[in-house]
């Protein structure tokens, strides 16, 4: 079996199942294990770290880890790095043995740093009986230092081994997620999936043809040249982590509008909205729910006003924004749950005669988008509310991307168009 310590709500097992495999996961949190059971992923609901080792011995053939990275990410107050040295210490003992597990979390500022070591306790005493035949892990950049202490070990257990940083936009995932992983094998050479992407699409040459171009935003959502896209506008609405505020069936999007004629579509992603005035009342009406505003919007030919949408990564001062035709900003959630929005500016092209154009309010991405965005079906069954469906997306390796590093132990060819993403 694959064993896969910290599953989540199943980036790596999605992966798993697109190329025909499965894992079974270990997971504390219990939203992420409803999500799981409604994706048919085998999980046990437990800490990774009071788990046994023992009833895996014998039986496993991979092992995939990526530890929480609260304690190390940008998002949080990265106590993981204070803490780095007793972790570093913790893999040293764990290698040779020694569970000072105990002592060295009572020392740590972030009792959550030292889950970093946590697969070493499993692979020490799989090594004991010649398991796992590789190694797969994925964490923050930060955690980098890390593998590469892991790595070390795995070579003196006889692993081949590859520590480094990989980019997920070069793998066809529409978001530039930069991610520290580690690849290890008994059995072949490790080294890292040879890249399918580049920011600038590359020609073909002598020795085949070239990287595809970044997959954007637009394409990932299906918000492609013909059809204008359409941020989700909720009828309601409410801070990150509370329950959803509206009744079942009252969600709209833009396309409503777009339908019934009050809102012109644009082939180079920029929407448009028949008239000034009209058009800064249909959004402000739209982000309240009142989608009928826009039905009974009167139709302009002689000014036509657009903006083009963006994704701006969270509400700080110095916050990433992306528009629709480049791939996001790395997606994390947190505390800062919700605040990852859609928003609306001028269009590059707006005649000089034309004063610039109302621009709609920010419109918040729904969970459906964001996991798009990681590479999940948009059909994903989510468990939780708003604040918890966002913090398992932003926590989750993308399955895209977990499927190239997964593929070749499993001796299968990756095809990127079994990973759907928007319906």
């Amino acid at each position: 079996m694959i064993l896969d310590l910290f599953a989540g709500p199943g980036g790596w097992s999605h992966a798993l199942a697109v190329l025909g495999a499965y894992d079974v996961g270990l997971e504390w949190d219990q939203w992420a294990c409803k999500t799981r059971a409604r994706a048919g992923l085998l999980t046990l609901r437990t800490d990774v770290a009071l788990y046994p080792v023992w009833p895996w011995a014998g039986r496993t053939r991979g092992l995939i880890a990526s530890p929480p990275c609260q304690a190390w990410s940008m998002a949080g107050k990265r106590l993981g790095l204070v803490d780095q040295p007793l972790v570093h210490q913790a893999v040293a003992d764990l290698a040779a043995g020694r569970d000072t597990r105990d002592k060295l979390r009572s020392a740590c500022r972030d009792e959550r740093s030292l889950l970093a070591a946590e697969p070493m306790r499993y692979l020490h005493a799989l090594n004991m009986v010649g398991e796992p035949e590789w190694v797969v892990m994925e964490e923050v950049p930060d955690v980098l230092p890390l593998w590469r202490q892991y790595a070390a070990v795995l070579r003196a257990w006889g692993f081949s081994a590859w520590t480094g940083i990989l980019n997920a936009a070069d793998y066809g995932v529409p978001q530039t997620r930069r991610r520290a992983i580690l690849i290890a094998s008994r059995t072949r050479t490790a080294q890292p999936p040879e890249p399918t992407h580049a920011q600038q699409a590359e020609p073909q040459s002598l020795f085949g043809p070239g990287r595809a171009r970044w997959v954007s935003m637009a394409q990932a959502l299906g918000w492609g040249a013909t059809d204008r896209p359409v941020p989700t506008v909720c009828a309601g609405g409410g801070p990150g982590g509370g329950p959803e505020p509206f009744p079942s069936g009252s969600r709209k999007t833009l396309s409503d509008a777009r339908d019934r004629g009050t809102w012109t579509p644009r082939p180079d992603h920029a929407a448009a909205q028949p008239g000034r005035q009209a058009a800064g009342q249909a959004a402000r009406h739209a982000n309240r729910g009142d989608c009928a505003a826009h039905a009974s919007t009167a139709t302009s030919t002689t000014e036509v006003p657009r903006w083009v949408w963006s994704l701006r990564s969270n509400n700080q001062a110095k916050a990433t924004v992306r528009s629709l035709n480049e791939p996001a900003a790395t997606l994390f959630f947190g505390h800062r749950a919700n605040e990852c929005t859609w928003i609306a500016r001028p269009a590059d092209d707006q005649p000089d005669s034309q004063a610039e154009p109302p621009v709609p309010d920010p419109i918040r991405i729904t969970a459906r988008e964001a996991g798009i965005l990681q590479t999940f079906p948009a059909d994903y069954p989510w468990a939780g509310n708003k604040g918890q469906q966002f913090s398992q997306i932003g926590n989750a390796v993308p399955p895209l991307l977990a499927g190239h590093l997964l593929a070749p132990h499993l001796g299968i060819r990756l095809n990127p168009a079994d990973f759907t993403l928007a319906a």
